[in-house]
């Protein structure tokens, strides 16, 4: 296999929202599909995101506060993880604040080699915004 690109799909239960709070991260809407509309895509830089209402892979926000350091963290979400990888991870983080999304995991250099925060979409997903400590 020689893949050439990968889109994610989310399961959303509602895409309106689900739209609106990935402009809030600074993404915008690339298309939409259906009538009522049950499928689009959110893009940024070259990367983008497949939005399905109601199918395509599990979601559910667990009762969990915090991903890291906190028990069951990584575990008590049902929807999909995905890393985002960006220049700037502290200018990311003030926007989350600024746009009320919920933090997960506060910037943090990891012995791994990244600076890097979490934050929860409604649905139980779950975004690791990184950035390589090389890259500052």
């Amino acid at each position: 296999m020689d893949a050439k690109a990968i889109t994610p799909i989310l399961n959303v239960s509602d895409i309106q929202s689900s739209f609106e709070w990935f402009k809030k991260l600074g993404w915008k809407k690339n298309w939409d599909w259906g009538q009522p509309i049950s499928f689009g895509a959110m893009g940024s830089g070259e990367c983008e995101i497949f939005l399905c209402l109601d199918a395509q892979g599990g979601r559910g926000k667990g009762n969990n506060t915090k991903t890291f350091n906190e028990k069951d963290g990584e575990t008590s979400d049902k929807g999909v993880w995905l890393s985002i990888w960006v220049d700037d991870v502290d200018s990311i983080y003030k926007q989350c604040l600024e746009n009320s999304i919920e933090v997960m995991h506060e910037p943090e250099d990891m012995p791994w080699g990244v600076r890097e925060f979490h934050i929860r979409h409604p649905d139980g997903h779950v975004f690791r915004i990184s950035q390589g400590l090389a890259d500052e």
